[in-house]
């Protein structure tokens, strides 16, 4: 028996676009039945299979091998399902099908080797489904795998494919042009890593691959067992979809790593917890595009941004979220780019976590213009009925814990009717540079349960610590004690690049804004036609807990605030054109600018003075104060 070519499968004709590639109902009907209908392999045995072969039943021994030659891999499939197939060892890249007995349609898989490097690692792909630029690969793909509906060089429609084995892909489309229509992709048993779509439910990879997934149900359990990823350059396209991702059971010696070729679980310094996320994009120029979509990780990360360059994630009219207590809806590193259209998000902790440096993220609506735009841009092939039949919708998140976490620095804009709902602080800046831009003109509104619309914070992450030259996530964060040294260089009226700065357009907001850095770093604060109720302050920050570890993860970024007089952390607020500040407590700030038509009052009933370096000063519009100013209210 020979390896089967990619002819092979063929039903009728060539090798062209279009032409059918497996039964209707039956992926394996091409592929014969071996000489007595079984293989058995004894204890110490390895027995090499040359060539794909069906049987009735398979017996490994314990201490058996069955393997591929070199260059080839080996997958297992029982009545359509892959199975039986385990990493060999934690941390490693290989698999090996497990001692057993299999009995059914059972058939031995012999395809070419998909050798896939991420950074110091090579992992040896399985996939039902291969793709390169002249369509389906069929010797590199465990068809088998493929159950039901229509598979062509350019298309699957209503294809079933299911795994319960370890690290066994769905489709791969390497550099083409392909289209997903209406599959259901069952992954169940853990990945390996999910920077490389290593036991992933649908990859696009390269450049030139445009990949639409419309009308999937995927639904994957297991440690990194990722449903949908677009890498190095792919364009994928995501319409009317679910996509849902629960978490799986690490191995028992797994060591929690930042490596991201051995990472498994999420850094628990986020504040998380959880081994899988639904999507994630990576690479250069890579694009991710989700439309009508349902995309859910039970923790962890629903729509994750994950290293690389000139990223593009845009969600429109989707619902995301977490399933479990904690996770964020998307994520944003180095310079992505991520847009929230017209979308709801349902979220454990995060709607996004932005860890910069340069990252850009846009929450607004899904009006007709905005959604043109992006298929324009994104190269989404939405016809002119597609695009008049998507409705014009405002976007909503529902955080259990806070709205935006800045991880790192980063511009976040709030537009259209978006309407953020956070138990805690709607953006949580933990020390780093920021341009917030919250926009309510068409009526965006921020209702944090706390009270607190601006916390600022020392970032509180330890760190990795390294161990036998291996960065592992056992570090501790101690709470800082005593206060303060005054950095004699740092100017606390001034604003500086390196601030964290926001600004309110046309917007009433209530809540407070508290800046608690120990080191450098200002609160600015600038108001546009807008009206604010709350204590703009100083404050000192301290944890609930004095030590956090991996156990008590939840506590990071929860602080209590004692209002003070700044010491190296400036608040510094203008009140620009049309503004009033209604101060509802004492508030200690290190420059104020209060344009001619703006006021600073109190609560009805109380009234507010302002002291500067100790002096009591009339709070005059049209005039600008700078250093030791206390406001309090009587």
């Amino acid at each position: 028996m020979t390896l089967i070519t990619r002819r092979s499968i063929l039903i009728a004709g060539s090798a062209t676009a279009g032409a059918l590639l497996v039964p209707v109902g039956s992926a394996t009907a091409a592929v014969p039945m071996a000489s007595g209908k079984q293989v058995t392999v004894g204890s110490g045995e390895t027995y090499k299979l040359s060539a794909t072969t069906r049987v009735s039943r398979l017996t490994i021994a314990d201490g058996g091998k069955i393997v591929a030659p070199d260059g080839y891999s080996l997958s297992l499939t029982v009545g359509g399902v892959e199975t039986g197939q385990l990493l060999t060892e934690t941390g490693g890249t290989a698999t090996l099908i497990q001692a057993g007995t299999y009995r059914g349609d059972v058939v031995l898989t012999v395809a070419a080797a998909n050798a896939v490097t991420y950074e110091t690692l090579t992992f040896p792909f399985r996939q039902a489904v291969y793709v390169d630029g002249d369509g389906v690969v069929r010797d590199k793909s465990v068809l088998a795998a493929v159950l039901g509906g229509k598979l062509t060089d350019t298309l699957a429609r209503n294809v079933s494919i299911t795994s319960t084995g370890e690290c066994f892909d769905g489709v791969y489309v390497q550099d083409a042009a392909y289209t997903l229509d209406g599959p259901t992709i069952s992954l169940t048993g853990n990945g390996r890593c999910d920077f490389a779509g290593y036991g992933a439910a649908v990859v696009g990879d390269g450049s030139a691959t445009k990949l639409v997934v419309d009308g999937a149900r995927i639904s994957n359990k297991g440690v990194v067992r990722t449903g949908v990823i677009s890498n190095d350059g792919a364009n994928v396209i995501v319409k009317n979809s679910l996509v849902r991702c629960r978490n799986g059971v690490l191995p028992s010696d797994y060591q929690a790593t930042v490596e991201t070729p051995y990472m498994e679980s999420v850094p628990w310094m986020l504040g998380l917890d959880g081994n899988v996320r639904a999507t994630n994009l990576i690479g250069k120029n890579s694009t991710a595009t989700y439309l009508n979509s349902t995309v859910f990780s039970e923790t962890w990360g629903a729509l994750s941004v994950e290293g690389g360059s000139g990223l593009k994630l845009t969600a429109v009219n989707s619902h995301v979220g977490n399933t479990g207590e904690y996770g964020y809806g998307t994520y944003a590193i180095g310079d992505a780019t991520v847009r929230v259209l017209g979308s709801r998000f349902d979220v454990g902790s995060y709607a996004t976590i932005i860890a910069g440096p340069a990252a850009v993220v846009h929450y607004g609506d899904s009006s007709s213009d905005a959604v043109a735009a992006l298929n324009t841009e994104l190269e989404l092939g939405l016809t002119k009925a597609e695009l008049k039949a998507i409705p014009a919708r405002n976007t909503v998140v529902n955080s259990g814990h806070f709205g935006y976490m800045f991880f790192g620095a980063g511009t976040l804009t709030l537009d259209g009717g978006t309407v953020i709902n956070s138990a805690r602080a709607t953006f949580l800046n933990k020390g780093q540079q920021t341009a917030i831009t919250v926009d309510g003109s068409k009526g965006a509104r921020l209702n944090p349960s706390d009270g607190i619309i601006l916390q600022m914070i020392e970032l509180d992450d330890p760190g990795p610590v390294n161990v036998n030259g291996k960065m592992m996530n056992i570090g501790v964060y101690t709470e800082p004690t005593g206060d303060p040294t005054k950095d004699s260089s740092f100017d606390v009226s001034a604003v500086h690049t390196a601030d964290g700065a926001a600004t309110f357009t046309s917007i009433a907001v209530k809540g407070d804004f508290y800046n608690g850095m120990r080191n450098g770093k200002n609160m600015v604060l600038t108001f546009e036609d807008s009206k604010v109720e709350g204590v703009i302050s100083a404050t000192k920050a301290k944890h609930r807990v004095s030590s956090i570890d991996a156990s008590t993860f939840y506590e990071l970024g929860i602080v209590t605030n004692t209002v003070q007089a700044a010491v190296n952390n400036g608040a510094i607020v203008k009140l620009n054109s049309g503004s009033t500040w209604t101060v509802t407590g004492t508030s200690y700030l290190t420059a104020l600018a209060v344009a001619s038509d703006a006021a600073v009052r109190a609560p009805r009933g109380r009234s507010v003075t302002m002291t500067v370096d100790g002096t009591t000063t009339a709070i005059t519009p049209g005039k600008s104060y700078t250093g030791a100013i206390t406001l309090t209210v009587a």
